[in-house]
């Protein structure tokens, strides 16, 4: 597939580099010849220096042919004025936007071929406030995600000492829980990934993937580890569109406070927001943070665009007391470095939003895509047609389907139903098939399964 993309800051760099190891004909546009000659070094993809809405400049990036357009600028005009041109002049079959502006996503209509023609809208600050307002929903996971419009969920945990299935083998669940259904998908042991088996011992200290329908996740969460206790106060650094998103997405659930440094952001906070406290100051203060009691917090977020003010500002809230402590890094190779230590869980925007714009880049028909394990590994729901002569899917049972290697199916949704994947489990058409796989490199193989042949057309 030939893709241009406009933009070579974090989102921009992070598809390039998931995209080009998938064989895809990629082409990265920017007016920063640093940030270009950086990625060309690493990255085998063409570099274009310039501004991405020039239409000199598209075509120079080969517009005339690309298959889609990718603009994910820091500029909201000039991501939707390159998608108006790439309509207009080259007929660019697919137009995906970032657009971060609220005042711009309102606006019933704005975006169809009449007025500005984008097909698909990326809202990134969106995209992590339904992430992390997840976490806060599901004390004690590392990752939680929704699919088939939350019917289902693959959650991460760690497994603990002390929970019931700790030491013990995979099959055992089934005896603990006869009547919940779930399926473990993948384990990572000391960063690597395991198969699990019905022999597969749990481990303490095992990040453990499993899926069930979203009523029966706390339960198999307590067999992995003590459940946490339901979060109730929660205390936001950072009062921007995420800290401001996220605050109005759950004040009316939990006591939310936001400490925000600049005055006017406040005043335009405390006008906003309903029951959320709003604070004048810096997270780093320690004498602020004991004054707001901040060891009676369940929850500390970071969430400024600093990412150095947000590490020490929660190694602070986690020293005076905080329970659980999440922070936003942008820089990717902080990640790592920084989570499952004094910082709970460390999450990393361009990853959250990167499996949006892949599930449009993916062939087949793909619904959504996920980037687990900070983009080590990933999650595909994807849908299956045809029938059993034209599908390598439809009509076979799980235990029948070539699966690549480090591939699992993990549940199959089925109109309303959430059926957990088991050998038997027989595919049909329109099922939405939810796939772990552990190895990427397989990705395309993946994509094949589901690819229907031209007898059923």
């Amino acid at each position: 597939m030939k893709i241009i993309i406009l933009g070579a800051g974090q989102v921009g760099g992070t598809l390039a580099e998931h995209l080009a190891s998938e064989a895809n004909d990629i082409t990265v546009v920017d007016t920063d010849g640093d940030r270009l000659r950086d990625l060309g070094d690493r990255l085998d993809i063409r570099t274009v220096q310039g501004r991405g809405s020039f239409p000199t400049v598209l075509r120079q990036a080969g517009a005339d042919d690309a298959d889609m357009l990718v603009a994910v600028t820091n500029s909201d005009e000039t991501n939707m004025v390159a998608c108006q041109v790439a309509y207009t002049l080259f007929h660019t079959p697919t137009k995906i936007a970032r657009v971060r502006e609220a005042a711009y996503l309102t606006r019933a209509g704005l975006f169809d071929n009449e007025a500005i023609p984008v097909d698909v809208l990326i809202s990134p600050e969106q995209v992590v406030t339904n992430y992390i307002k997840r976490l806060i929903e599901h004390p004690g996971a590392l990752q939680v995600i929704d699919f088939a419009e939350g019917k289902a969920q693959l959650v991460a945990v760690k497994a603990y000492y002390g929970g019931p299935l700790v030491g013990q083998q995979l099959r055992q669940i089934r005896e603990h829980m006869p009547n919940v259904d779930t399926r473990v998908a993948a384990i990572f042991r000391r960063d690597r990934p395991i198969l699990p088996q019905g022999d597969t011992v749990i481990e303490a200290d095992d990040e453990v993937f499993f899926i069930a329908a979203k009523a029966d996740i706390r339960a198999v969460m307590g067999e992995l580890r003590r459940l946490d206790e339901t979060n109730k106060r929660v205390v936001i650094a950072g009062g921007g569109q995420i800290g401001e998103r996220l605050a109005e997405a759950i004040e009316s659930r939990y006591q939310v406070k936001i400490i925000e440094m600049n005055p006017a952001r406040c005043r335009h906070l405390s006008d906003t927001l309903d029951s959320t406290v709003v604070l004048q100051g810096s997270a780093s203060d320690r004498d602020l943070m004991l004054e707001e009691n901040i060891a009676e917090a369940d929850i500390f977020l970071a969430l400024t665009n600093d990412d150095e003010a947000n590490i020490m500002s929660s190694l602070l809230a986690k020293r005076l007391g905080a329970r659980k402590v999440m922070t936003i890094i942008n820089n990717p190779a902080y990640v790592d470095l920084v989570q499952g230590g004094e910082i709970d869980i460390a999450i990393s925007p361009q990853l959250a939003t990167i499996g949006t714009l892949l599930a449009h880049v993916r062939r087949g028909d793909i619904v959504s895509v996920h980037s687990l394990r900070r983009g080590a590994a990933e999650a595909i729901e994807a849908v299956a047609h045809g029938d059993a002569k034209s599908s390598k899917v439809v009509g076979r049972a799980i235990e029948d389907i070539a699966l690549p290697p480090g591939t699992t199916i993990g549940a199959i949704i089925r109109d309303e139903d959430v059926l957990i994947a088991h050998d038997d489990t027989v595919i049909e058409a329109g099922d939405h098939v939810i796939l772990f796989v552990v190895d990427k490199k397989h990705i395309r193989d993946v994509e094949k399964l589901f690819h229907v042949g031209l007898s059923f057309f």
